[in-house]
């Protein structure tokens, strides 16, 4: 059983500064988005306010963390092993009590996980010994790349060579999952190889490549658009062939994000033709509904629903933006509606009050009906990269079925 133990920490402040690249430089005042969680008559809460911009709070005390961890043990009531996912909204290594944490967790056989972490909280590469012999069995580790004067540079780390060296530590007597955000002309092509290449050679279990976002339509929501001027983001489809070209070069596991896992077909690994077997485990479709839908994820949908929407009763419609869960009511408004049915279907986690879609969905006199779908319809690379092609196939036919079920709940046919 995995457990999760929340540190705190606001990115850029509690990371010893904002990477080059990261999503949240430049932000400023975050409005309010309006989401599923916020109550039926208020646009705004926790979630689509503070809770997207990761500004919720300080780094915590590690008594606080050890209590809320020890709460959740016994509500959950685990049976075997018990580890705790330490993550937090700075950089973890830059959290001041992450030894005091881990050797408390260690002596009641709670082992550790390092969520996302640049390593930059690391002025000296034997904190990771001192960490492994404190229980830490794994780690996801955002290298950028194995060029200290890179990181530097990018990610602004102020000891790279320690850090690196630290990386190494980890990777030869753990579990250590690189990640690089892209940078087209920065850390791709052969600087990509040889951070790769040091992986490998240094026993990493596997690589994440994340695609750069630069604009409001790949996913920045937060006014702060361009974060780098001058660089244009690696188009969809290139960037998920440099994800299968260096799965195809390496002994480790590669994935990329948004798309693509090359293991387990992800995302919507069902929508591959070799899949389609798969599909019969969907359930029959009696309502009437336009799925909305992103950019990136509309060509997937609309092929699924294409096999198994024999009546056609279904349309899907994409927006813009090119990540489903960071959509807005202002994606929303760019619709043409006269594609819309009467019943909606929205994803489950996108950034929009109830109020805001109804009105925006309904602005040219049809009183449309919007539900929300499911949170996910499939499984990202940053999971699936720990996944079976079974395990993410079964995972995704949920999803669907799920999805189908807000199909014919709202878009149930009207007498």
């Amino acid at each position: 059983m995995q457990l999760v133990a929340d540190v705190g920490g606001i990115p850029g402040r509690d990371c010893n500064g904002f990477c080059k690249y990261c999503y949240f430089r430049k932000v400023k005042d975050v409005k309010s988005f309006g989401c599923a969680h916020c109550l039926p008559n208020k646009i705004g809460c926790e979630r689509c306010s503070k809770g997207v911009s990761e500004t919720q709070g300080d780094f915590k005390s590690p008594f606080e963390v050890i209590n809320q961890v020890q709460t959740a043990m016994m509500m959950g009531m685990p049976q075997g092993e018990v580890s705790a996912y330490i993550s937090g909204g700075g950089d973890i290594s830059c959290y001041p009590h992450l030894e005091t944490l881990t050797a408390n967790l260690n002596q009641f056989s709670i082992s550790s996980v390092l969520g996302y972490t640049c390593g930059k909280g690391i002025s000296d590469s034997e904190m990771a010994t001192r960490l492994i012999n404190n229980g830490v069995n794994e780690v996801s580790f955002t290298v950028f790349s194995t060029d200290p004067q890179l990181r530097k540079e990018w990610v602004k780390d102020p000891n790279p060579e320690e850090a690196l060296k630290a990386c190494q530590i980890f990777c030869e007597n753990i579990k250590l999952t690189g990640a690089a955000v892209i940078i087209p002309g920065v850390n791709d092509g052969d600087v990509l190889r040889q951070t790769c290449n040091s992986l490998e050679e240094w026993g990493a279990k596997g690589m994440l490549l994340m695609r750069f976002a630069n604009t409001f339509n790949e996913g920045l929501i937060l006014g702060n658009e361009p974060i780098i001027k001058g660089i244009e983001s690696q188009p969809v489809e290139d960037f998920g062939e440099l994800v299968r070209q260096i799965n195809s070069e390496y002994k480790f596991r590669v994935s990329g994000t948004p798309i693509c896992d090359p293991e387990t077909g992800g995302p919507f690994a069902i929508a591959k033709d070799e899949n389609e077997v798969f599909l019969q485990f969907i359930k029959p479709i009696t309502g009437e509904a336009t799925i909305i839908t992103s950019k990136i994820a509309e060509p997937y949908i609309s092929k699924i629903f294409d096999r198994i929407d024999v009546e056609n009763n279904v349309n899907v419609v994409a927006v813009e933006k090119e990540i489903a869960c960071l959509i807005t009511k202002e994606d929303l408004e760019k619709l043409d509606l006269s594609e819309i049915r009467d019943s909606v279907i929205i994803p489950g986690r996108s950034f929009v009050h109830q109020l805001d879609a109804e009105r925006i969905l309904s602005a040219d006199g049809v009183d449309r009906l919007v539900g929300r779908g499911p949170n996910t319809l499939t499984v990202d690379g940053e999971l699936s990269i720990d996944m079976t092609d079974e395990n993410v196939i079964e995972r995704e036919l949920e999803q669907f079925n799920d999805l189908v079920d807000a199909v014919n709940f709202f878009g149930m046919r009207r007498i």
